[in-house]
């Protein structure tokens, strides 16, 4: 996928009625864009960025399922994270250094609403698709809220349409583990990684399941006298996070998790999700414990137009990343229906 860069002069208000100034935003694409074009939207997860290609690659790129000759894919990067859109690490115009912890909260809506205003200034008109899984998948449906005239189908995929206590649980645990480092509070791009680690070790309980740690970490020696190798497994995600990644937007990412709610201000959930216009498949993972079958097959019932599919896997809420042939064979079937 190709890089871009845009920032947009001015203020953008936020949901909760703090401003940033001049947002930008790093968005990658695949194809070229012309008056033809299918487009699709592709909306990424927490600690994902724009390029696609490089975090699912199993579904996008060439000969993939989405790829430069059947499509003109998009990926923008949400604000508050740290690939290269306006986030904590940017510099507070106010103070001419970083916001480190100082980076106001923002929405799942506040994320949309700045990619629609690149949909603006790239002059698309109509989307194809708009895809999206786990928190991707909570800025998809937002998508199709916000502009319901102007997105045919949309994808969600291991997602849900408002955050449950379960996930917020999840999320409070992370940050308790990224506030107990006291480094955060340095507000240098170091502050918090170890902290962070612990965080991301917290998280992946959540990503997995129980037989798929049972598959794949279970210790090679009958006779070693303490168990480690899940652990080592724990320490190294950790530490492969902390590599890329910075504890204040881990914090604004999961914090803006804890504002999904489709329902907010349109009469309910049940009432929004029943506003959707666009043709809808809805994607369950069989042991996802953080976004189980249940959520998808909720919505599906409330959603017009809509369809339901289960990936079979052992592998839990990652089932979106590791079961691309069984992913593509059912959006497949969708889109060819």
């Amino acid at each position: 996928m190709k890089a871009n860069h845009i920032i947009f002069p001015g203020a953008f208000r936020l949901e909760t009625g703090d401003t940033l100034e001049d947002i930008e935003v790093t968005y990658h694409t695949l194809g070229t864009l012309t008056a033809s074009s299918k487009v699709v939207w592709i909306c990424h997860a927490l600690t994902a960025n724009s390029d696609a290609e490089e975090w699912w690659p199993g579904m996008v790129g060439d000969n993939k399922f989405f790829n430069s000759q059947n499509c003109f894919a998009i990926c923008a990067n949400v604000i508050g994270s740290c690939y290269g859109a306006t986030g904590p690490l940017s510099t507070n115009p106010r103070t001419g250094r970083p916001y480190f912890s100082e980076f106001p909260c923002v929405t799942v809506r506040d994320m949309v609403a700045v990619h629609n205003k690149l949909r603006e200034h790239l002059g698309i008109d109509k989307i194809h698709t708009v895809i999206g899984s786990s928190i991707g998948g909570f800025q998809a449906i937002e998508y199709a809220m916000l502009i319901p005239d102007s997105i045919e189908h949309l994808v969600l995929i291991a997602t849900n349409c408002r955050v449950t206590p379960w996930g917020t649980a999840f999320n409070e645990a992370q940050r308790m583990a990224v506030l107990a480092d006291r480094t955060y509070f340095d507000n240098t791009p170091e502050g918090g990684l170890e902290g962070m680690k612990a965080a991301r070790a917290t998280a992946l309980l959540s990503y997995r399941s129980y037989n798929g740690y049972n598959k794949t970490q279970s210790e090679n020696d009958d006779n070693v006298i303490f168990a480690d190798r899940a652990a080592s497994y724990e320490r190294y995600q950790g530490k492969k996070l902390a590599d890329r990644f910075n504890a204040y937007s881990y914090l604004i990412m999961t914090k803006a998790i804890d504002s999904h709610n489709t329902g907010r201000l349109r009469g309910g959930v049940e009432k929004a999700l029943a506003s959707l216009k666009a043709k809808t498949l809805l994607i369950g993972i069989d042991s996802d414990i953080l976004f189980p079958a249940t959520e998808l097959k909720f919505m599906h019932r409330h959603i017009p137009n809509s369809q339901y599919a289960e990936l079979s896997s052992i592998f839990g809420h990652d089932g979106f990343l590791l079961e691309s042939e069984q992913l593509s064979a059912i959006m497949q079937n969708f889109f060819n229906g």
